[in-house]
């Protein structure tokens, strides 16, 4: 079986053989280094085993693979209603969480073409982005960089576009996505969008993944805001919200007491 663009799965004493499934080994990708004070000032929680939160996203990341497992769904679109709702984390999270399932490997891709956020998250430089795929016709393997966590990869950074909408929404990318999608069919691929109210560019990139979850967050984002969003979102692709910095129950889904819950549309 291949590995993705930046894993180069093959026989060698490092590889990892669990019922069949071989552990990446990384060769190809060019590795980077996370700023662990940078990524826990950020709540990159999921890097550490003991931090409480790490149970709400495994409970997340159940309800996904609930979703998406069997049907052949392995592109997930993660954007928000407004601005500051914790999209970005909540991509990163869901991500860590997802590389520890030991059967397939997860590739985050900064889709925010006007400000790339996820490596400034994780404090590494990263001097090419989704952008130069297209400015420069790159391809993807000079993108991917692996930030020396098993069977996680990342595409963030470069170059910036204001005027983004044209691009998410041309063939081009479609083809790019559709690549992605179909190349490794043991990848996890989340993309984090802009904010959906914000501009354009979430509302045309939600028809080209498998599903779309909302963030949105407790006792700043209003019901209004929150269902005019989701209704600008294609219905058989919407998975549900995911409530950040809940601290008590949420009716028809779950409160942890960790400050983050996942409630279904």
């Amino acid at each position: 079986m291949k590995d993705s663009d930046s894993n180069n799965r093959k026989d060698s004493p490092d590889d990892v053989i669990l019922d069949g499934w071989f552990s990446p080994v990384y060769t190809d990708s060019r590795p980077v280094r996370i700023d662990a004070q940078k990524a826990a000032q950020y709540r990159c929680v999921c890097f550490n085993p003991d931090a409480p939160e790490i149970e709400c996203y495994k409970v997340i990341r159940t309800r996904i693979l609930q979703r998406t497992k069997g049907h052949g769904h392995n592109t997930i679109m993660i954007t928000s209603a407004l601005p500051g709702e914790g999209k970005t984390l909540t991509t990163i999270n869901l991500g860590i969480s997802f590389a520890k399932e030991f059967d397939h490997t997860v590739l985050l891709v900064d889709c925010d073409l006007r400000q790339q956020m996820i490596h400034q998250y994780l404090g590494f430089d990263s001097p090419v982005g989704l952008v130069d795929a297209f400015r420069e016709n790159r391809p993807l393997t000079d993108l991917i960089v692996w930030p020396e966590v098993e069977k996680l990869t990342i595409i963030s950074g470069g170059s910036l576009l204001r005027e983004s909408s044209e691009l998410i929404e041309s063939p081009r990318m479609k083809t790019l996505i559709q690549e992605i999608k179909t190349r490794y069919p043991d990848r996890y691929i989340f993309f984090d969008t802009p904010p959906v109210l914000s501009c354009a560019d979430a509302i045309g990139f939600a028809p080209l993944v498998d599903g779309v979850i909302m963030v949105v967050q407790a006792g700043k984002t209003s019901i209004d805001d929150a269902k005019r969003a989701a209704s600008l979102i294609p219905p058989e692709k919407f998975l549900g919200f995911i409530i950040n910095r809940q601290t008590g129950r949420i009716k028809h889904g779950y409160g942890y007491g960790y400050g983050y819950g996942y409630g279904a549309r």
